[in-house]
């Protein structure tokens, strides 16, 4: 259980963090850069729920569960001594990453085939979910980028994977399942 009564510690003032094993790093460490993108996509997801009800919003509000499994799998390290942890550590499961495929293939079916690229936009929550995406895959090339440095949970870097595309598929569905997505037309102001 997390515990939070105070907000403000200072401890980080000059420029590091704690990691969940107690461990204290840089706050531009490739680790903290991926779970800090994690936050940032989970932000992201809270302002495209503004837009989004019934089926959506409850998606939508599992994925930001997730997310915060993620940034706490991310923010504790695997095969190092935890120095303070007081619990044992969350890893994202294989469920999740299966359970944002099966809402893919769901969504997917109703969508008109696409004949080129998707611009950002459309509705208002459309758009946010590409920005979703677009954070999202920052985070996934974060978590690879840490991946190449330190031992991480490989689900972390499919979910990532498999959100984005979730996002993309999520955007089609919000413009009316395709049909008032913005489509890039090549050279179309030369």
């Amino acid at each position: 259980m997390v515990i939070l009564n105070k907000i403000y510690t200072r401890t980080g003032d000059a420029g590091q963090t704690a990691l969940g094993n107690g461990k204290r790093v840089s706050k531009t460490s490739p680790r903290v850069n991926a779970y800090g993108t994690v936050d940032e996509t989970n932000a992201c997801v809270g302002l495209a729920r503004l837009h989004a009800s019934g089926e959506m919003d409850a998606m939508l509000a599992m994925i930001q569960n997730d997310l915060f499994d993620l940034g706490a799998d991310l923010c504790r390290p695997e095969m190092e001594k935890d120095v303070d942890a007081e619990y044992p550590p969350l890893r994202l499961a294989g469920s999740q990453v299966e359970r944002l495929e099966n809402e893919i293939d769901s969504m997917n079916k109703n969508l008109t085939t696409l004949r080129s690229f998707v611009l950002p936009g459309g509705s208002a929550l459309a758009a946010h979910l590409h920005q979703c995406r677009t954070v999202s895959r920052r985070g996934e090339r974060l978590a690879v980028e840490l991946a190449a440095e330190e031992s991480i949970n490989p689900v972390t870097v499919k979910f990532l994977n498999r959100l984005s595309d979730w996002f993309f598929v999520a955007s089609r569905v919000a413009n009316e399942n395709g049909a008032s997505d913005v489509l890039w037309i090549p050279g179309a102001n030369r």
